[in-house]
């Protein structure tokens, strides 16, 4: 160890060198602290005694073990304010749009979640204009929701999509492991709209080293929580590919030489992933963070470990799935669901929106029963095919990821359909419900 001119110390003996880490003895070092390792950026990830590891984010090859080794003194911290809004940063905070830099006051990224007692019972809409997600699994304000879906499916466009629909004051988008086309697509999206004043984008490109995917989030939330406590705003964040900052934390987990848990996953995966989703929150101020995140399925496969543990901390989820009747992108409504939608259906949205939902998600199932029974070489009933043509309609204008629409157009476009193929004692919705807003119904 030696002292530089600045009287900071630097240490010149690591220990051990993996592909993604290194250790060395060291006294003082805080967990998260950021460091210098022979001129590349490091971050503190275990202290043992006084034998400290630090993940390289840019990998350690070419580190020889006599390397300078400097600590910073601080963990990894953002700088907030208004300036954040309309720029693309990477995943320490720098712009990459070619902008200045940001001023503003330093805040440390990674904290904890908000104290119970500050929270309040999420109670606000949150409107996507996505009808398989408005009307049949109404988010809330404070949620935290992932979209699960297949790697092929365009779950990036679909996420750009809810950035330019939903009806909340600020966007924060967190994406990792994104082509440049992904990257480019939401930049020029978002410039073309016209929208870009009011989102806030943390990229890491497929460019960049994968372990820097894991600071996305990090910066991504305490940008939100800059605006939903200091500014009382309702923020929306984004983040998409959680599947890929799994797997970042999985490589540095594995070179750490730590046993793996189920699917070469590490044994805090669900610890990994709750700091991030508890941050969602609904303040008394009225200041919100709402968490919605992409989880792409490793061949559709819903019991691996990622979505698994996923499934347990977050309030549903949003199912994407190709229907292959329409040709589309739909959101399941068997294997979507928004736990929280009852805090806001028939409160916040129309009386008929609970009886219109319930209706159409049971007809639709009755679809389901008559295509297994055409598939079986069964004969059809009447009703059976009048629930087989509904189903194509219901997912062609309602269920479909491209339908645009506010939640009473969705509700009216329902009951066009339920006139169109049904009679009210179809319906099974009370009868008072069909008399006012089903009246054409016979």
């Amino acid at each position: 160890m030696i002292m530089n001119a600045a009287f900071q110390k630097v240490y010149t003996k690591i220990t051990q060198v993996t592909k993604a880490t290194c250790s060395l003895q060291a006294q003082g070092v805080g967990n998260d602290e950021l460091a210098m390792v022979d001129g590349r950026l490091a971050q503190v990830v275990k202290i043992w005694g006084d034998e400290v590891t630090l993940q390289v984010f840019s990998g350690t090859e070419g580190i020889p073990t006599n390397a300078e080794v400097t600590f910073l003194g601080k963990s990894p911290v953002l700088k907030v304010g208004m300036g954040l809004c309309g720029r693309f940063f990477n995943a320490f905070g720098d712009p990459i749009d070619g902008g200045p830099a940001i001023e503003g006051e330093e805040r440390e990224i990674g904290g904890p979640s908000v104290n119970p007692v500050r929270r309040q019972q999420p109670s606000e809409l949150i409107a996507t204009g996505i009808a398989g997600i408005d009307l049949n699994n109404t988010l809330v304000s404070g949620q935290k929701i992932p979209f699960f879906a297949d790697p092929d499916q365009p779950y990036n466009q679909v996420m750009a999509h809810v950035a330019l629909r939903a009806q909340t004051d600020r966007i924060i988008l967190g994406g990792m492991g994104l082509t440049n086309d992904d990257y480019l697509y939401f930049k020029n999206l978002f410039d073309d709209a016209g929208v870009s004043d009011r989102i806030v984008s943390f990229v890491n490109t497929t460019e960049a080293p994968p372990v820097e995917r894991l600071l996305v989030p990090d910066m991504a939330l305490t940008a939100a929580e800059y605006f939903a406590v200091d500014r009382n705003e309702k923020v929306l964040v984004l983040l998409t590919d959680m599947t890929l900052y799994a797997d970042a934390l999985s490589i540095v987990s594995n070179r750490m030489d730590q046993i793996p848990s189920k699917d070469s996953m590490p044994g805090s995966l669900y610890s990994d992933l709750a700091k991030i989703y508890e941050k969602a929150v609904q303040f008394p101020s009225g200041g919100s963070i709402t968490i919605i995140a992409v989880t792409t399925l490793s061949g559709g496969d819903i019991t691996h470990a990622i979505p698994d543990n996923t499934g347990y901390i977050t309030e549903g989820q949003l199912f994407l799935r190709k229907d292959t009747e329409i040709g589309k992108v739909i959101v399941d409504p068997f294997r979507s669901l928004s736990r929280l939608k009852q805090l806001v259906i028939g409160k916040r949205t129309r009386k008929d929106h609970a009886q219109v939902m319930n209706a159409a998600v049971r007809l639709y199932a009755d679809a389901a029963n008559a295509r297994t029974k055409l598939e079986n070489g069964f004969e059809l009933t009447d009703y059976d095919r009048r629930t087989l043509e509904f189903a194509k309609d219901y997912s062609n204008d309602l269920l479909a990821i491209d339908v645009n629409m506010d939640i009473g157009r969705m509700l009216d476009t329902a009951w066009k359909l339920f006139g169109k193929y049904f009679n009210r004692s179809e319906l099974g919705i009370k009868e008072e419900i069909v008399n006012e807003y089903g009246q054409d119904i016979k």
